[in-house]
């Protein structure tokens, strides 16, 4: 039998990948990183929002060295309808210096970042390299990569897959229960402009100033599709976009770009994005399922972390992905490491990858919060619960004398016989999002 070139092969340099790679050479373990661009990051167009408390562990002072934009220093959760409005706005200066809260950043710069601390532990970075197959021994456990590199494949002791939403090596190794029709249905579209802004202007129109910034996550902006929005502003660039159902875009036979187009012509974003002159438009496809969609998390050989374990966060006010790549990332090396040592990379001696998860944020924020895809992408949080709360929000405020003002249940009594809300659908979300939430 061929030994082994690597203790560990990572497929994928994103956040997970780079992250499982740095763990695993701290511990000693020799490590390959395969990136199939020309760089970490080159095949990369997100530009969003990174909580980075979980990099205390993988890169003590991170926030010295983090190619940041902007600090998020403002969040917001707007709702929309047509003509309509309704924004919670929160700020604190607090999220403006150490500990830092989040931050906007591009991933071409973050993952190349990253990557290059696994390098400097000692991970062997090997870009523009697919991997097109899992190598497997007599016994079925996976014992490398198959490559289309020239020089052929790459054996190891453990392969930890980070390729993506549509993880084929994931798949390969079966530890996905495929039934037709489940993928797209756990599977958004997410598509995004960067559009050019003056530094000056941004901080105008946000109120913002230095290297502060705004995140607005929106409900309500996506028409028949149902989804969500976001505009987060960056050094001197926003960052717009709308999340997307796979098959709600294709019952509603619309094309994204124009869900995009309609958002950025919206009242209430218009005066933020005007003038800006577009820089990229891009696409990318994002686990949705949830908890309940996510694959068995290890087999024999392999472990898998990131959007390629469904670890993607969309709860309506939560939209959150790379810390979780990060934290999963961290303990699928550790893992492995400890596998290695013990001399048993199979299902067993890597189980303690799922326990590690179950301990910290990645599983258990995913678990609690399970029900939450759901609920945010039915009908009544996608359509009238924004009317509902838009339309008693502009009675409250409108000034109608000189009949006296009403008063908040009859508004509520009101809105919800007009916009034809069942009692027993509001109890219904409500215990869900209290199950969820409290």
């Amino acid at each position: 039998m061929t030994e082994p070139a690597f203790d560990v092969v990572v497929v994928g340099a994103g956040p997970a990948g780079s992250a499982a790679a740095l763990e695993a050479a701290r511990a000693g373990m020799s490590v390959a990183l395969l990136e199939r661009g020309p760089y970490p990051g080159a095949k990369n167009v997100y530009g969003g929002v990174v909580y980075g408390r979980v990099l205390d562990d993988l890169v003590p002072g991170w926030e010295q060295t983090l190619p940041v934009q902007r600090w998020v220093t403002r969040r917001s959760t707007m709702m929309l309808t047509e003509r309509q409005a309704l924004t919670v706005d929160f700020r604190t200066e607090n999220w403006g210096g150490p500990p830092y809260n989040g931050a906007t950043a591009h991933r071409a710069d973050l993952d190349s970042w990253l990557a290059s601390h696994a390098q400097e532990a000692g991970a062997v970075l090997v870009t523009s390299t697919t991997a097109t197959g899992l190598l497997r021994d007599a016994h079925g456990t996976v014992t490398g990569v198959r490559t289309d590199r020239p020089d052929g494949d790459l054996r190891a002791k453990v392969v930890i897959a980070c390729d993506g939403v549509n993880s084929f090596l994931a798949h390969e190794a079966g530890l996905f229960a495929d039934v037709p029709g489940k993928r797209a249905a756990h599977t958004a579209l997410g598509v995004k402009e960067t559009l050019a802004l003056p530094r000056e202007l941004i901080e105008e129109r946000f109120g913002v100033r230095g290297r502060h910034g705004q995140d607005i996550e929106i409900i309500g902006c996506t028409g028949d599709v149902p989804g969500g929005g976001f505009l987060y502003t960056n050094l001197d660039s926003v960052s717009i976009g709308v999340v997307l159902s796979l098959t709600g875009l294709a019952a509603a036979a619309v094309r994204p770009e124009e869900v995009l187009a309609r958002l950025k012509e919206h009242p209430a974003i218009a005066p933020l994005v005007q003038g800006a002159q577009l820089k990229e438009y891009s696409a990318h496809l994002l686990p949705e399922g949830g908890y309940e969609a996510m694959p068995e998390l290890a087999g024999d050989g392999i472990l898998v972390a990131g959007d390629a374990a469904g670890m993607c966060l969309a709860a309506g006010i939560w939209l959150e992905g790379v810390n979780y790549a990060l934290g999963a990332g961290m303990h699928a090396g550790r893992a492995a490491a400890a596998a290695v040592r013990a001399d048993d990379t199979s299902r067993s001696g890597l189980a303690g990858y799922r326990r590690a998860l179950e301990e910290s944020f990645v599983l258990a924020d995913h678990r609690r919060l399970r029900r939450v895809p759901g609920l945010v992408f039915s009908d009544r949080v996608q359509h009238l619960y924004p009317r509902l709360v838009c339309d008693m929000a502009e009675a409250f405020f409108t000034v109608d004398n000189p009949r006296p003002k009403p008063g908040l249940r009859k508004l509520a009594l009101t809105a919800a016989r007009a916009h034809g809300l069942k009692a027993r659908h509001l109890l219904s979300d409500a215990l869900t999002a209290l199950r969820s939430f409290a």
